[in-house]
Protein backbone atom coordinates (compact mmCIF):
# COMPACT_ATOMS: atom_id res chain seq x y z
CA UNK A 1 0.00 0.00 0.00
CA UNK A 2 1.17 3.53 -0.76
CA UNK A 3 0.28 6.36 1.60
CA UNK A 4 0.05 10.02 0.64
CA UNK A 5 -0.06 12.55 3.46
CA UNK A 6 -1.22 16.11 2.94
CA UNK A 7 -2.70 19.09 4.72
CA UNK A 8 0.28 20.53 6.51
CA UNK A 9 1.09 24.21 6.52
CA UNK A 10 1.77 27.29 8.58
CA UNK A 11 -0.75 28.20 11.26
CA UNK A 12 -0.78 30.52 14.25
CA UNK A 13 -0.93 29.18 17.77
CA UNK A 14 -4.50 28.32 18.69
CA UNK A 15 -5.40 27.53 15.10
CA UNK A 16 -6.44 24.28 13.46
CA UNK A 17 -5.33 22.02 10.63
CA UNK A 18 -6.63 18.76 9.24
CA UNK A 19 -4.15 16.29 7.88
CA UNK A 20 -5.18 13.63 5.38
CA UNK A 21 -3.59 10.31 4.54
CA UNK A 22 -4.92 8.66 1.40
CA UNK A 23 -4.03 5.09 0.53
CA UNK A 24 -3.60 3.44 -2.84
CA UNK A 25 -2.95 -0.19 -3.57
CA UNK A 26 -4.72 -1.21 -0.39
CA UNK A 27 -7.57 -0.25 1.88
CA UNK A 28 -7.04 1.70 5.11
CA UNK A 29 -9.69 -0.41 6.81
CA UNK A 30 -7.35 -3.40 6.61
CA UNK A 31 -4.63 -1.78 8.70
CA UNK A 32 -4.10 -0.20 12.03
CA UNK A 33 -3.45 3.38 10.98
CA UNK A 34 -1.43 5.90 12.90
CA UNK A 35 0.05 9.37 12.79
CA UNK A 36 3.57 10.02 13.98
CA UNK A 37 5.52 13.24 14.08
CA UNK A 38 9.14 14.23 14.16
CA UNK A 39 10.29 17.62 15.37
CA UNK A 40 13.74 18.97 14.46
CA UNK A 41 16.43 17.20 16.45
CA UNK A 42 13.98 14.77 18.03
CA UNK A 43 12.97 11.19 17.48
CA UNK A 44 9.80 10.31 15.66
CA UNK A 45 6.95 9.82 18.11
CA UNK A 46 3.50 8.30 18.06
CA UNK A 47 0.66 10.82 18.01
CA UNK A 48 -2.57 8.92 17.40
CA UNK A 49 -3.87 5.64 16.03
CA UNK A 50 -7.14 4.06 14.95
CA UNK A 51 -8.05 0.41 14.97
CA UNK A 52 -8.98 -1.60 11.91
CA UNK A 53 -12.68 -1.47 12.67
CA UNK A 54 -12.46 2.17 13.76
CA UNK A 55 -13.81 1.05 17.10
CA UNK A 56 -10.86 2.25 19.10
CA UNK A 57 -8.64 5.28 18.93
CA UNK A 58 -5.40 5.86 20.78
CA UNK A 59 -3.56 9.04 21.63
CA UNK A 60 -0.17 9.65 23.10
CA UNK A 61 -0.44 11.25 26.51
CA UNK A 62 3.20 12.25 26.71
CA UNK A 63 2.90 14.94 24.10
CA UNK A 64 -0.47 16.24 25.36
CA UNK A 65 -2.36 15.86 22.11
CA UNK A 66 -5.25 14.06 23.73
CA UNK A 67 -8.23 16.37 23.77
CA UNK A 68 -6.83 18.54 20.99
CA UNK A 69 -6.26 16.04 18.19
CA UNK A 70 -8.77 13.60 16.72
CA UNK A 71 -7.99 10.71 14.41
CA UNK A 72 -10.70 9.36 12.13
CA UNK A 73 -11.10 7.18 9.10
CA UNK A 74 -13.32 7.46 5.99
CA UNK A 75 -13.32 4.04 4.38
CA UNK A 76 -15.27 5.26 1.34
CA UNK A 77 -12.47 7.73 0.59
CA UNK A 78 -9.78 5.32 1.76
CA UNK A 79 -8.43 8.13 3.88
CA UNK A 80 -7.40 8.68 7.48
CA UNK A 81 -7.53 12.14 9.01
CA UNK A 82 -5.90 13.92 11.91
CA UNK A 83 -7.87 16.93 13.04
CA UNK A 84 -5.60 19.19 15.07
CA UNK A 85 -7.11 21.97 17.16
CA UNK A 86 -5.65 24.46 19.61
CA UNK A 87 -2.27 24.06 18.01
CA UNK A 88 0.82 25.02 19.94
CA UNK A 89 4.33 25.92 18.76
CA UNK A 90 5.56 22.63 20.22
CA UNK A 91 3.32 20.80 17.74
CA UNK A 92 5.65 21.96 14.98
CA UNK A 93 6.95 18.85 13.22
CA UNK A 94 6.82 16.73 10.12
CA UNK A 95 3.77 14.51 10.45
CA UNK A 96 3.75 11.03 8.98
CA UNK A 97 0.95 8.55 8.49
CA UNK A 98 1.72 4.87 8.86
CA UNK A 99 0.01 1.52 8.46
CA UNK A 100 0.52 -1.68 10.38
CA UNK A 101 -0.32 -5.11 9.02
CA UNK A 102 -1.65 -7.96 11.08
CA UNK A 103 -3.30 -7.60 14.44
CA UNK A 104 -2.60 -5.38 17.37
CA UNK A 105 -1.08 -1.94 17.44
CA UNK A 106 2.00 -0.25 18.77
CA UNK A 107 3.72 2.97 19.73
CA UNK A 108 7.02 2.24 18.06
CA UNK A 109 7.64 3.39 14.52
CA UNK A 110 9.58 0.18 13.86
CA UNK A 111 6.30 -1.74 14.18
CA UNK A 112 4.75 -0.11 11.12
CA UNK A 113 5.10 -1.48 7.64
CA UNK A 114 4.10 1.39 5.38
CA UNK A 115 4.77 5.11 5.59
CA UNK A 116 3.63 8.25 3.87
CA UNK A 117 6.14 10.89 2.85
CA UNK A 118 5.39 13.34 5.65
CA UNK A 119 3.75 16.73 5.72
CA UNK A 120 5.20 19.73 7.55
CA UNK A 121 3.18 21.50 10.20
CA UNK A 122 4.56 24.79 11.49
CA UNK A 123 2.85 26.57 14.36
CA UNK A 124 3.92 30.14 14.98
CA UNK A 125 3.65 31.83 18.35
Amino acid sequence: VQLQASGGGLVQAGGSLRLSCTASGGTVSSYFMAWFRQAPGKEREFVAGISRGSISTYYANANSVKGRFTISRDNAKNTVYLQMNSLKPEDTAVYYCAAMEGTGWGLGDYEYHYWGQGTLVTVSS
